[in-house]
């Protein structure tokens, strides 16, 4: 008798369960890729109509945490609640506590509801299901809790409950985000050029209030094929080498080792188009409201990479793990940096990874993933240090070196990952038996026996530098923005 596939139960709106059975995708997906689609029809809206030229902050903000919150409630159902009562405690935390103390209090608070909700659905209700669940949204509104809060510590004002609503849950970014500072996003809904932009605007004759930061067609509509041609990629080519193989025991006992390490690169490369879309077609939405604008580049072309979350040809062909980390997941590589790495006292590597590892999830492969990074991270940063500078002396020296460690960076990266994608900890180790541990083994060796200066003595021979530099002008720095000079952290 043949068993019927049962269809994972959706919390938000049915009205799509027609579309979801022709092309046979879970509802809840589908629910999610027509309301960013809808997002983005609505992002030209605003900014066409709700220009901040034509309209008020108090207008735009009220609109903007509507539909925001009408897209999660289509979603998610009652669910979206849950984004409010997040917002609402952290709200009341810094209302109550001091300036002192609050960011503390906020990423405590944030960080433990969010695990509570993240733990209830994956032990109580759908273990191992992969879907645009509730959570996922949750992600970014601690992020932007969390930013918030560190910001007021650090002296920014404390924002209105309306300002604090739109900016957690406003249309752009409620479903996937990115975050992004509140200043930043304070100042496109004033239609402001934030305060690190001032310094870079170019002169330029007859230029209006508003109109240098409009953005360009071509610029969306670039974002718009790079979501369409990884989404044709993933959904052409990731059935055809499930990462799953990996740990076959019949691909483990049949295969040469060469052409394991061959799959896995092509098993897990054909896992990152489906994030190429989500994030891209994020950024694209944000671009179309208007938001996104980061300055200049030297040859006075506008930049709109302000909260842009990867940078695709610098993920695919990194040279080093820090490389790709750098550009990958990049806002929340932000995030990262400023509540943690920049903060913590001791041992900041290990504690950032961590702290990502209980902010994606409950799952233990996140765990396993992110204990792993750490001592990859480690082992490249002293192999960067300790070798790379006897292959500078020449551009073929340099070529052979950038060969060797992108593919050994490829590697270590699928080797890392892989526990992220199986989730559970019974197929990640077996996975790591068959490979003997020899990426864990390689890398703790290579840390313990290479030397690398300490953090305080790293970053003072940074500050060193700097002030041996000459001061470049105001149109030279167009080029490095705040944003993106800053430079992300998972693995500095």
């Amino acid at each position: 008798m043949a068993t019927e596939t049962v269809s994972p139960a959706c919390t938000g709106s049915s009205l799509l369960q027609p579309i979801s059975e022709i092309i046979n995708l879970p509802l809840d997906q589908v629910n999610f890729v027509v309301c960013q689609l809808f997002a983005l029809l609505t992002a030209f809206w605003f900014r066409l109509y709700l220009h901040p030229s034509k309209t008020s902050p108090f207008i735009r903000h009220v609109v903007a945490t509507l539909l925001g919150f009408y897209f999660a409630l289509f979603c998610f159902g009652w669910y979206a609640l849950h984004f409010l009562v997040q917002s609402g405690l952290t709200y009341g935390i810094m209302i109550l506590t001091g300036v002192e103390h609050m960011h503390k209090y906020c990423l405590v608070v944030s960080l433990g509801y969010l695990g509570f909700c993240q733990i209830t659905r994956v032990y109580v209700f759908d273990y191992g299901m992969y879907s645009a669940d509730f959570t996922g949204p949750m992600m970014v509104i601690t992020q932007k809790i969390t930013s918030l809060a560190f910001e007021i510590h650090d002296g920014k004002r404390m924002p209105s409950l309306l300002e604090y609503f739109s900016y957690n849950c406003n249309f752009m970014g409620i479903l996937a985000g990115p975050t992004s500072s509140y200043n930043d996003y304070i100042a496109f809904i004033e239609g402001t050029p934030c305060r690190r932009h001032a310094d870079h605007q170019i002169n330029t004759k007859a230029v209006g209030r508003h109109k240098h930061t409009d953005p360009s067609p071509n610029v969306i509509v670039r974002k718009l094929a790079t979501c369409f041609l990884s989404l044709m990629v993933f959904l052409s080519v990731c059935k055809v080498f499930p990462v799953e193989r990996n740990i076959s025991d019949d691909f483990i006992a049949t295969t040469p080792f060469y052409a394991q390490v061959v799959y896995l690169y092509l098993s897990m490369l054909t896992t990152r188009p489906k994030y190429y879309f989500v994030w891209t077609l994020a950024d694209a939405i944000n671009n179309a409201a208007g938001f996104g604008f980061n300055g200049y580049n030297s040859d006075g072309s506008p930049r709109w990479d302000l909260i842009s979350n990867l940078r695709i040809m610098d993920i695919e062909f990194a040279t080093s793990f820090k490389m790709f980390l750098d550009n990958w997941n990049i806002q929340t590589a932000h995030w990262l940096k400023r509540v943690c790495y920049e903060r913590c006292p001791y041992h900041p590597t290990a504690a950032t990874f961590i702290l990502s590892a209980m902010w994606h999830g409950a799952y233990p492969g996140y765990y396993l993933t992110f204990l792993t990074g750490i001592v990859v991270t480690l082992a490249a940063r002293a192999m960067r240090h300790n070798v790379r500078p006897y292959f500078l002396g020449s551009p073929s020296h340099k070529l052979v070196y950038d060969i060797i460690t992108w593919a050994g960076t490829q590697i270590a990266i699928c080797y890392t990952v892989v526990p992220f994608v199986l989730l559970s900890v019974g197929p990640s180790m077996k996975f790591y038996r068959s490979w003997y541990f020899s990426v864990h083994i390689g890398c703790v060796l290579l840390a313990v026996a290479l030397p690398v200066k300490p953090r305080h003595l790293r970053l003072k021979e940074q500050q060193k530098d700097l002030h041996q530099k000459p001061v470049a002008s105001p149109l030279d720095s167009t080029a490095s923005t705040d944003s993106n000079s800053n430079q992300k952290t998972k693995a500095s």
